[in-house]
């Protein structure tokens, strides 16, 4: 799945936030886009108000909901049961797209087969959604002539994370919705410039450019290029480094623009790997939570504070030209990196960001045609392969990289911990729309902090009356890693059974109860699914 994967396996939107105003159909699943993305929500909004059909498919009774015509509130942690079963009727039906899996796919034949058992009827009482609302959409999304699906970390931050992945590419490939205008499949990156992050090599197995770091003819090309001999092993992702750090694997850390002390799992595990480091070095704009625990603080400067590009979530390259001066010794990421390298004995030469983007256009075929003149006038999707390229504004026209698009086929796998008498309710984590990850800016700002001050758990009022617990009264949430205080929130935004927490609070961190477990393949935790127990104070 080489083409497909390099896509979906860098998070990038195969189609434009521009095209999701023509969809006539809307798959939004494991996302709270109006809250986390709210520009790509205002999107599907007028979307709607032109005639398109949305299905939400998320466990909370979330604002885009609002504006649905379909909600399938499925159990945390049973995406694969709900999409396996859509595809289940759309082939009951004959509603799938025969030509295009004939000419454009592999695997049909098996993948075909794991479908049998997940009949409406099984997929509900695995993941409680209606049967009836089963069939309703499968046939609206396989009827649709451009369907979107559109998804966030309520479905890649699980166990089976990249099973859910596979499942999603599975829907959209058995109704030919790749490689077409307002359409695809569409993951929404959760920060500022995530996607150039991923794109310039920030995942332990690729160059820049996703090129395989065990691939002969690619290692030797980096080596000739930055004259140094290279691994051919891949490294450890974020997560993997904190138990590393903790067995003594990792001696030094060096964490830029990230704080994992509030944004990985377990917090209490995380601060222990930081504080058993021999050396911990964070670069940072703001002195974070992670780091009050480093040994060197690098200040570094903000988004306004530089020059240099980003790509956003549609692998859209953007110029970035400085409006302010860095305050006091805070210094650009370049200059900072260029400096400790220098002094470590490997010379950078790099004067200005415009000197890296060449070296990138030289070395990875996608961004060759890109260069600071044409970036001051538009930005421009990558591929975009010469000076005279428009950029792609959506991928696999006319067909599939590696010449055809794979099935994969997956079944249901529950979470690594589910309810149990102990800990009876299910905990899962996200954002809100007045505060922005870990609160490192937003929690700053007192305009802010007025809308929303204070960390609150939503509890079901029928949990919460059977629990003898009052709205807005303080409560303990307790998992097997940890405990908090928090404030009680009664809404039906959350279903039976289930609790969320915010995790942008330090004072009742969220990630303190969440479970560490790992997909298996992408090391990504599980952030949306673990047991809690609810007491009052």
């Amino acid at each position: 799945m080489a083409g497909l994967a390099t896509v979906f396996g860098s998070g990038a939107m195969t189609n434009s936030i521009t095209e999701i105003e023509d969809n006539d159909v809307l798959f939004v699943i494991g996302s709270n886009t109006t809250e986390t993305h709210p520009i790509i929500g205002l999107k599907m909004k007028k979307a709607v108000r032109k005639g398109a059909r949305l299905i939400v498919a998320d466990p909370r009774r979330i604002d885009l909901v609002r504006f649905a015509h379909l909600w399938l509130r499925q159990r945390p942690g049973t995406d694969i049961a709900l999409l396996n079963a859509m595809m289940h009727v759309i082939l009951a039906e004959g509603l799938e797209d025969k030509r295009f899996i004939e000419e454009w796919t592999e695997g049909y034949d098996e993948f075909r087969k794991t479908l049998n058992e997940y009949t409406p009827e099984f997929a509900e009482k695995l993941s409680g959604v209606p049967k009836d609302d089963i069939v309703r959409a499968a046939r609206l999304y396989a009827s649709a002539e451009k369907a979107g699906i559109y998804y966030t970390m309520g479905i890649t931050q699980h166990s089976m994370g990249t099973n859910n992945v596979f499942a999603i590419a599975n829907l959209a490939l058995l109704t030919g919705n790749l490689g077409k205008e307002n359409s695809g499949v569409n993951p929404l990156r959760g920060q500022n410039n995530v996607q150039g992050a991923t794109d310039m090599g920030c995942i332990p197995d690729v160059y820049p450019g996703y090129q395989k770091v065990h691939i002969p003819a690619i290692k030797d090309k980096f080596e000739r290029a930055w004259e140094r001999k290279l691994s051919d092993r891949p490294g450890l992702t974020a997560t993997e480094m904190t138990e590393a750090a903790i067995e003594g694997r990792i001696k030094a850390m060096y964490i830029m623009g990230e704080n994992p002390v509030m944004s990985d799992p377990y917090m209490n595990h995380t601060i222990k790997a930081l504080k058993g480091l021999d050396f911990l070095v964070v670069q940072d704009i703001f002195m974070t939570e992670t780091a009050e625990l480093a040994d060197v603080v690098l200040p570094a400067a903000s988004f306004a504070e530089k020059d240099g590009t980003f790509t956003n979530t549609e692998r859209k390259v953007q110029r970035v030209g400085k409006a302010v001066n860095p305050p006091g010794e805070a210094r650009d990421d370049l200059r900072i990196i260029t400096e400790l390298s220098n002094r470590m004995g490997y010379l950078m030469h790099y004067n200005t960001p415009e000197d890296v983007l060449h070296e990138i256009g030289s070395l990875w075929p996608a961004m060759a045609g890109m260069d600071y003149r044409r970036l001051e006038k538009t930005g421009l999707q990558w591929p975009c392969p010469t000076k005279d390229h428009p950029g792609t504004p959506y991928l696999f026209k006319g067909g599939f990289p590696r010449g055809k698009g794979a099935f994969t086929p997956v079944t249901a796998i529950p979470s690594k911990e589910l309810p149990d008498r102990e800990y009876p309710y299910v905990l899962s984590t996200g954002r809100v729309l007045f505060h922005y990850h870990t609160g490192t800016m937003t929690r700053r700002s007192e305009a802010l902090n007025k809308v929303i001050p204070e960390a609150y758990v939503e509890i079901n009022p029928e949990d919460a009356m059977a629990i003898g617990i009052k709205d807005s009264e303080r409560i303990r949430v307790s998992s097997r890693r940890g405990s908090i205080e928090i404030k009680a929130m009664l809404t039906d935004r959350a279903g039976r059974g289930m609790v969320f927490i915010p995790f942008h609070f330090r004072e009742a961190a969220a990630n303190v109860l969440t479970n560490d477990a790992l997909d298996p393949y992408c090391k990504i935790p599980e952030l949306k699914v673990c047991a809690v127990r609810i007491e009052r104070i």
